[in-house]
C-alpha cells in the first residue's frame, strides 16, 4: 500500500529530525565534552581558573582590573589594557566599543547621560592618565594637552575651498587648544551643535607630540573582546619603574618577572608576544 505523498513527506522529515537530533544534539556534544577532558585541554575547558589556596583569584583567559578601594589603579600592581566589556572585563557582556578610526568628534551635551567621547578622545585621555601614573610623556599626535581629540571644524567661504571664515574646536567647550587657525580666532564648541552638518570640515591637528608616543598603543585601546588578559612587553616594561619603586624591588628583578611571564607568538609566528597580567601580579606577590 502506497502512502499519500503528504504523509510520506512528513515521515521523511521526522526521520531526518530524529537522525540529526541524535547526531548533533546528543553525540556531538558528548564527543566535545570528552575531548575537553583530554589531559592538557581540561584546564582550558574549565576556564583556566587561577587558585590561590582555596580562593579563585581570576582566569588566565580573562583580563581584570587591579585597583585600590577608591577604584583608582593600584600602583603596586601591573595594570591591564582598557576594557569596553560592560563596566570592564565583564565576560557576560564581551564586546568592543564599535568605534573606528573616523570616530574623532565627541558628542557634547549639557546632560552627562547624553554626552559621549569619541575613540580619539578616549585614547587621548587614557594616554594622559597613564603618562601621569608612570611619570612619562603622555602626549600623542592629534591630542590636546588635557587629553581630548585635537579636532577643528573649519568653515570656508566656498565650502571646501576659499578663505577660512570660521573655526570651532569641536571637542572643547572651554578655552580652545589653539587660539587661531589660518588667522581666524578659534571658538569653543557649544553643546548640541553638529558642526559637520553645518558645513564644517573636521580637521585633526597633529600638534607637537613625539612621532613615537611613550605610552604603547595597547595601553590606550581596548581589545575586540574587552577581555584580553595580556599586555604587550612594551607596556609591561613601561610600568617597571613604578612597580620597582612601590615594591622596593630592583628594576632588574621586576624585568625578570616580566620575562618569566611572557608568552611567545603562537606556533612561533602567529600574533605578538604577550604578558599575562594576572600571572605577573601573582608572581609579584610571591603566589
Amino acid at each position: 500500500m502506497r502512502l499519500p505523498s503528504w504523509l510520506a513527506q512528513h515521515l521523511a522529515a521526522l526521520r531526518a529530525l530524529l537522525v540529526f537530533t541524535a547526531l548533533l544534539g546528543i553525540a556531538y556534544p558528548l564527543v566535545m565534552v570528552g575531548v575537553g577532558r583530554i589531559p592538557g585541554l581540561s584546564d582550558r575547558t574549565d576556564g583556566s581558573l587561577v587558585m590561590v589556596g582555596e580562593t579563585t583569584v581570576g582566569s588566565r583567559l580573562i583580563g581584570q582590573a587591579f585597583t585600590d578601594a577608591d577604584g583608582n589603579p593600584d600602583p603596586r600592581y601591573f595594570q591591564s589594557r582598557p576594557s569596553a566589556a560592560g563596566d570592564g572585563y565583564d565576560p557576560t557582556s564581551t564586546s568592543a566599543s564599535n568605534l573606528g578610526p573616523e570616530s574623532i568628534v565627541d558628542t557634547l551635551a549639557d546632560n552627562p547621560d547624553d554626552a559621549s567621547q569619541s575613540l580619539l578622545t578616549q585614547v587621548c585621555a587614557r594616554s594622559v592618565a597613564i603618562g601621569k601614573l608612570e611619570g612619562v610623556d603622555g602626549r600623542r599626535p592629534y591630542c590636546t594637552a588635557d587629553g581630548v581629540g585635537a579636532v577643528l571644524a573649519v568653515f570656508r567661504r566656498d565650502g571646501l575651498t576659499g578663505p577660512v571664515t570660521r573655526v570651532v574646536s569641536v571637542n572643547q567647550t572651554g578655552t580652545p587648544f589653539v587660539a587661531t587657525y589660518e588667522g581666524v580666532t578659534v571658538e569653543p564648541a557649544k553643546p548640541g551643535e553638529d558642526y559637520q552638518a553645518l558645513g564644517g570640515v573636521m580637521t585633526p591637528i597633529r600638534g607637537d607630540a613625539p612621532a613615537k608616543p611613550a605610552v604603547p598603543a595597547d595601553a590606550v585601546t581596548a581589545s575586540a573582546s574587552g577581555l584580553d588578559p595580556d599586555i604587550s612587553p612594551a607596556y609591561a616594561e613601561l610600568q617597571v619603574p613604578r612597580i620597582a619603586r612601590e615594591r622596593g624591588l630592583s628594576p632588574e628583578k621586576v624585568q625578570a618577572l616580566i620575562t618569566d611571564n611572557t608568552d611567545d607568538r603562537a606556533l612561533g609566528f602567529l600574533g605578538e608576544p604577550g604578558v599575562n597580567v594576572l600571572r605577573l601580579n601573582l608572581a609579584l606577590d610571591g603566589k
